[in-house]
């Protein structure tokens, strides 16, 4: 009953957690890739980045004239011929592997969410050099606003709101979300992984010195009319965390080098560049309508390193002010939403990503609203971070010290919401208490004991809605997430064994709401009015 890959995991689990336990720092050893080190403090940088850091405007970014094969195109016949744009598409991509087991497929994407965590972890540790270099961009005079237009420019039989789907990543062993783009002047389609948890785009670029497998040819910005690099000089170069050592800025033509670190072995390194890519308005009569987001800021990744399964890179939607959410608020407003299928259901269905107001939404008559934390020096700006008062299990409120929800002055614990996460995942000793419950309110269902990640499991052969107790999340301010049963347990191979969806994270003290439990809610982000939203829904059929 217990594969290989389960195994596999359950070591990883194992090895993941004891690598947490040493040092406030994350020390990568990377074996394979003599040009990746480490330092004290747990930053990786590369060793050879001197090679391409003085590209300079003339070069587009690119130190190589190799053409290489389109995947596909849009053309002038697909735009408004007066108002020639681009537009945001999204959807799935198979990048030709088997569609995995839901047993394998979860337990591949827990090993993911471990290093997810040794990511989300490393970036609490160095996120006041990040923080101090974004604190420069001041609210009343932003640096990073992409868009050449405003939302006024919209008012006349637009909505303001962009409409796109995204498919789960499951059948590729991934708890990610993908969305395809359109990027560059003629636009070229390339598949990103949309991530809440993090805040620059960035797509792999000509030439690729360490690039890891995607589907389709590399982004080359000597194909793009619309391309520009961004200077050291620049102000907006101060946005980015520079590659270890800082290089000198020698001259005005000087490239913007960046690093950005997603976990032990993942990580992205190039130069922080100018694009246009595309959105697709949706008219008042329903209709879509096709404009281009000019000068948007972006990476375009020479050497990068990871398991992003097949995407040719990462579309940020954190709440810093790199993020793609944050550079659009001139184009769609403050909010932006998505409603995510089961990951399961059929490849024909698709989960919706929606930039700007919502009104179904906000007319839903069960959506609810928490604050998201704000104000507090220790928070990480990426991160949505909520306030979290007490966890039920069957209606009962778990006796959890009130400090293990809290944000520590040197920026660890708190709870956030990621959609790079499967799984949630609780602090000591909330994780330990909630799985206590569980299994002291089950009755009636065989423990099953040999499943090494996953804990409690039971046997629930024969019966079609088993009895198991309810779940939800009360916060500070009243707010109340009540989960149904399949979002907080999962059923694997074989389909008589459901398993608690919960783990816990020992070493950080961060806990996650993943977005195996955020499918089929409608979920808003609102960060005018500095609020999440969420209301039960259908989301396959939106």
């Amino acid at each position: 009953m217990v594969s290989k890959s389960l195994l596999f995991v359950g070591y990883f689990y194992l090895f993941s957690f004891g690598f947490l336990a040493f040092g406030d720092g994350i020390r990568s050893l990377n074996s394979n890739n003599n040009n990746l080190i480490s330092n004290n403090n747990g930053s990786v940088f590369t060793h050879s980045f001197n090679a391409a850091s003085a590209s300079s405007v003339d070069s587009d970014c690119s130190f190589s004239n190799s053409a290489q094969e389109e995947i596909y195109e849009l053309k002038d016949e697909d735009f408004d011929s007066k108002k020639p744009s681009l537009m945001l598409n999204l959807k799935h991509k198979s990048f030709g592997k088997e569609k995995m087991n839901p047993t394998d497929s979860v337990l591949d994407s827990t090993a993911k969410d471990f290093t997810r965590i040794q990511t989300l972890h490393t970036r609490i540790v160095e996120k006041k050099k990040i923080q101090n270099t974004n604190s420069r961009v001041k609210k009343d005079n932003p640096i990073v606003s992409p868009a050449t237009t405003t939302p006024e420019s919209y008012s006349n039989g637009f909505s303001g709101q962009l409409m796109a789907t995204l498919e789960s990543g499951v059948s590729l062993g991934s708890g990610e979300y993908f969305m395809d783009v359109f990027i560059g002047t003629p636009p070229k389609h390339f598949s990103l992984i949309l991530d809440t948890g993090s805040d620059l785009n960035w797509i792999q670029s000509v030439p690729c010195y360490d690039c890891f497998e995607q589907t389709g040819p590399y982004y080359n910005p000597i194909d793009s009319s619309s391309f520009r690099n961004i200077t050291c000089h620049d102000p907006r170069c101060s946005l980015v965390s520079s590659p270890e050592p800082p290089l000198p800025c020698k001259n005005e033509n000087q490239s913007c080098p960046y690093y950005y670190w997603y976990g032990d072995s993942s990580n992205t390194t190039g130069d922080f560049a100018l694009e246009t890519f595309t959105v697709n308005l949706t008219a008042l009569n329903g209709r879509p309508e096709f404009r281009k987001v000019e000068n948007v800021m972006f990476g375009c990744g020479h050497w990068n390193r990871g398991l992003f399964h097949g995407a040719s890179g990462l579309l940020g939607l954190g709440r810093g002010p790199l993020s793609f959410s944050s550079q659009l608020q001139s184009l769609y407003g403050h909010s932006f939403s998505y409603c995510l299928v089961d990951r399961n259901s059929n490849s024909s269905v698709s989960s919706k990503l929606i930039f700007g107001e919502d009104k179904g939404l906000l007319g839903h008559p069960e959506l609810n609203f928490t604050k998201l934390v704000d104000g507090k020096e220790s928070a990480v700006d990426t991160f949505y971070y909520l306030d979290i008062k007490s966890v039920l299990v069957g209606a009962e409120a778990l006796n959890i010290p009130e400090e293990t929800w809290d944000l520590s002055p040197g920026g660890g614990g708190g709870t956030i919401i990621d959609s790079g996460t499967t799984l949630s995942y609780f602090a000591d000793p909330a994780y330990k208490i909630i799985k206590e419950a569980f299994v002291s309110k089950v009755k009636g269902y065989p423990v099953v004991k040999d499943f090494p990640i996953l804990e409690p499991c039971y046997n629930v052969s024969g019966v079609e809605n088993p009895d198991l107790p309810s779940f939800g999340i009360v916060f500070q301010d009243g707010a109340t997430w009540n989960f149904p049963v399949e979002n907080y347990f999962i059923k694997l191979e074989p389909d008589d064994v459901v398993c608690l969806a919960i783990l816990g994270t020992p070493r950080s003290s961060l806990s996650i709401i993943g977005n195996y439990q955020q499918q089929n809610f409608h979920i808003l982000y609102d960060t005018k009015k500095s609020r999440l939203g969420f209301a039960p829904r259908k989301c396959a059929e939106m």
